[in-house]
């Protein structure tokens, strides 16, 4: 599954107005009443990824998971609480180069600690970047919409002052100069 389709289900989890926070991730994927073992459909369908996605998460040395008698996958706690945190840093737009270099540190031990949080750090500012990018092309898109007269919504950050209507009034010259005239 694509990290776009993850994030809709992350996002649909929390609601409109449900709290960003640690907490609201641990209960996107509460792992409390697993049971001791799974297949690969059962974690499939519990992480909303494909079976395809484990597949290759296997093979990319992402994760271990034990074969039962038949030869067939079976995940354990652990194996599940790995690919919980991949599909959360893949959700995140960790490349799997990054990804891959982190599990090799954790597999690594207990000496990697600082190394794993220099990539974590790393990842995060790269996050918070997006984040600001991201903040930037919706005032655009606002923006436009203002000037075409739509309505930008009440989570929008104000231009400047409202016309009186449900809508943001266009912004001031100076950032009518900066944002593209199309």
């Amino acid at each position: 599954m694509a990290t776009d389709d993850l994030m809709t289900r992350a996002l649909e989890a929390l609601g409109d107005d449900g709290p960003l926070s640690v907490e609201a991730i641990h209960r996107l994927a509460d792992l409390a009443d697993l049971p001791e073992t799974m297949t690969i459909a059962e974690v499939a369908d519990l992480l909303d990824i494909s079976p395809h996605t484990l597949r290759y998460y296997e093979r990319a040395g992402l994760v271990e998971v034990a074969r039962g008698g038949n030869g067939h996958r079976v995940y354990d706690a652990k194996a599940v609480r790995r690919l919980v945190f991949l599909t959360r840093m893949r959700l995140s737009g960790m490349p799997m180069r990054d990804l891959r270099h982190y599990v090799s540190l954790v597999d690594a031990g207990g000496h990697t600690v600082h190394e794993r949080l220099d990539v974590l750090v790393g990842h995060r500012d790269a996050v918070r970047r997006r984040i600001r990018e991201l903040t930037l092309s919706l005032v655009a898109i606002e923006y436009k919409i203002a000037t075409y007269g739509g309505s930008t919504g009440s989570d929008v950050q104000e231009f400047g002052t409202t016309t009186g209507t449900d809508r943001t009034a266009l912004p001031d010259e100076s950032l009518r100069r900066a944002l593209p005239a199309e």
